[in-house]
């Protein structure tokens, strides 16, 4: 056994929409470079951001949160054994893969939604084919195509994806939403976990939030989800779906437990000996977390961590692993169920 990094990171580029076929192809993203107006630097406060991908009418940063660990060919999954050889040196054996693109809404259209999803889907099962079972990834489900959930998601397992990618807000609605129940059906049908990542998938409110930091947009969203989930007691109504709640530290676990119990107590509902646990939650820690308070209400079983290898944004810490194994704060195992024992369990892997 060794180590899982919960949360990497796939660039995609123009090579992910190669997976579009036929008419699928006039979804194409075009790519556009700023030649003029106010420079938006990117997140490494040396480089400016220059490109965007535009779909529709949206336009959104290519070029803003990439890491400067790796080479663009390693983020971009252009050289496949590179990564494989960094991820050596970082002492990882496994990293799960998530998207960067679609931490924001990309498109309302039902049809261009559905034509990037599946290629998307198909890009990261190729790629990840070449790694020797060392990268799984967390597909993409077409959120405005339900009927088509199912079907995209078998093909998503049976090429390698070990979750579902879920972001803090979907389709304008909160994740407590009955009209999300089919997809937690189909999570528990197909045993992979619910993976909330950072993100928004709200038009709405990311546009609301735009002139904000990211943490208003993107992190509360997903902290809501987890309250959201246990006060309306839907892990209840779905007791084998897995749920992950990735890069948003772990920080928050004892406040928001403590709010929980406190409404539980009010309603006169009995509170959980251990609230992760007995609702199959796992949360991916930070290692600038306080951890040694978090464990005391998270519990050992339920805390993964992970690099966010390929970004360069706060959650980035590409040495996580070696950093977690050498925390003096963490009594001795606990480091490995980190980063052996419940990553396994929340993304089923053997």
């Amino acid at each position: 056994m060794g180590a899982i990094d919960s949360d990497a990171h796939v660039l995609e580029t123009t090579k992910t929409w190669d997976y579009l076929e036929g008419d699928d192809k006039r979804y194409t993203p075009y790519i556009v470079t700023q030649t003029h107006g106010p420079e938006l630097k990117a997140n490494d406060g040396k480089n400016t951001q220059q490109n965007y991908w535009l779909i529709g009418n949206r336009p959104m940063g290519k070029d803003r949160n990439v890491g400067t660990e790796m080479s663009r060919a390693i983020a971009e999954m252009e050289d496949i054994p590179g990564r494989l050889a960094h991820m050596d040196e970082l002492d990882i054996e496994t990293q799960i893969l998530y998207p960067t693109l679609y931490l924001r809404p990309v498109t309302d259209d039902i049809n261009a939604d559905l034509a990037l999803t599946r290629a998307y889907n198909r890009w990261v099962a190729d790629v990840s084919r070449q790694a020797n079972g060392r990268m799984r990834w967390v597909a993409l489900p077409p959120m405005h195509s339900p009927n088509l959930i199912r079907e995209e998601m078998k093909f998503a397992k049976d090429n390698g994806a070990c979750g579902i990618f879920v972001r803090g807000l979907e389709c304008d609605k909160a994740i407590g939403d009955p009209r999300f129940y089919p997809l937690w059906e189909i999570a528990s049908d197909l045993d992979m976990p619910i993976c909330m990542h950072s993100g928004n998938g709200s038009a709405f409110h990311h546009d609301f939030f735009e002139s904000d930091t990211s943490f208003t947009k993107f992190k509360l969203a997903v902290v809501g989800a987890f309250h959201t989930l246990i006060e309306k007691k839907i892990p209840a109504k779905f007791p084998n779906v897995r749920w992950g709640f990735i890069e948003v530290s772990a920080q928050w676990v004892p406040y928001v437990l403590c709010d929980l119990e406190d409404r539980f107590r009010r309603n006169g509902w009995d509170w959980f000996e251990n609230p992760l646990k007995e609702n199959n939650m796992y949360v991916a820690c930070e290692n600038t977390d306080h951890l040694d308070y978090i464990v005391k209400y998270a519990g050992e079983d339920n805390l993964v961590i992970g690099t966010d290898y390929g970004h360069h944004d706060p959650s980035s810490e590409v040495m996580a692993v070696k950093l977690l194994r050498a925390d003096d704060r963490l009594a001795p195992g606990v480091a490995d169920k980190i980063l052996e024992d419940n990553a396994r369990a929340l993304y089923g892997l053997n």
